[in-house]
């Protein structure tokens, strides 16, 4: 359980990082559907990791933000990126079909939601999170995307699910060292290096996990590694013989390309409102549950489910 005393002296903002999060409460419960047939495992899934969250954090403010369906940036930048997931959307069509519905019932919670064309959600997240003012605030990204512990530094923080949706931990600058062996902004030179199969972009074809890790923690960053063998050409890099550099040297520009792919943004054209992100009241949560017909949510956050409700639930 997450201590929360420390968190109710100052401002404390959770994100959700939608996608991801929707996604992983999809596959994490069993194949739940309405009446009508559609899934519905995500939304609730998504609605029960939120309000654990918000019971354990106490936040402040909270905003939901999705990927835009359209292409991004990226996607202009590197024809090939993410086009292994075309067979996973296609897979997956239950999950997309539920986002909509859930921006519904964020939307009647009174949570703001953002989304950005041609820009993916981390984008906006790392925007969001420059744009917050109060320095002194405390930022959460509930998220179970690694790309994001980029960001993280001494105000922000991610909310990660370890196994299914009820063991999460908060990682931090030395989480973030200890699962990766870096430092949070050393992840886009680590992505730079080993490249990211499941974003489909190459890395530097030959180097592994644990040689990027030893060169970063020699040489700091990519272009420092390429510095010291521009200065140091007969020298070998942590005395490995040539096949390193070889491998560096014939792999510079997949290597530069994948760190600009995996380097979140934060300049999209987004603004943060804190008045339009204050967290919604246990009586409006509620009140939407009901409508929900989640009984088990509402008596999980203390309240009092209406057995009594002929109010038609959504989406049924």
């Amino acid at each position: 359980m997450v201590k929360s005393s420390a968190n109710q002296e100052k401002n404390l903002v959770l994100i959700l990082d939608g996608n991801s999060v929707l996604h992983r409460a999809y596959y994490a419960l069993p194949d739940w559907r309405n009446r009508s047939g559609e899934a519905t495992a995500g939304v609730y899934g998504f609605l029960s990791m939120m309000l654990k969250a918000l019971e354990e954090l106490k936040p402040t403010h909270l905003a939901v933000v999705f990927d835009h369906p359209s292409p991004t940036f990226r996607h202009t930048m590197y024809v090939g990126y993410q086009t292994n997931r075309e067979k996973e959307r296609q897979v997956s069509e239950d999950i997309w079909g539920q986002i909509e519905k859930l921006k519904v019932v964020l939307e009647k919670m009174g949570i703001l939601v953002y989304q950005v064309a041609g820009f993916e959600a981390d984008d906006v997240i790392g925007t969001i999170s420059a744009q917050i003012k109060d320095k002194s605030a405390q930022v959460i990204i509930i998220t179970g995307d690694r790309d994001l512990m980029q960001l993280v530094d001494k105000r922000i923080k991610l909310y990660m699910p370890i196994k299914g949706l009820s063991d999460t931990v908060i990682v931090d600058e030395d989480k973030v060292m200890e699962r990766m062996g870096v430092h949070p902004k050393q992840i886009i030179d680590y992505k730079a290096l080993v490249g990211d199969s499941s974003d489909n972009y190459p890395g530097v074809a030959g180097i592994g996990p644990k040689t990027a890790t030893a060169l970063l923690a020699e040489y700091g960053t990519f272009e420092k590694i390429y510095e010291f063998i521009k200065i140091s050409p007969r020298t070998p890099l942590l005395n490995s013989g040539e096949g390193v550099m070889k491998k560096l040297i014939d792999g510079y520009e997949g290597g530069e390309l994948s760190k600009r792919l995996a380097t979140i943004r934060t300049d999209a054209p987004v603004s943060y409102d804190s008045a339009q992100c204050t967290a919604p009241s246990p009586q409006k949560l509620t009140e939407v549950l009901q409508e929900l017909g989640y009984k088990s949510l509402i008596k999980r956050m203390g309240g009092k489910a209406d057995e009594s409700s002929s109010r038609p639930r959504l989406f049924e």
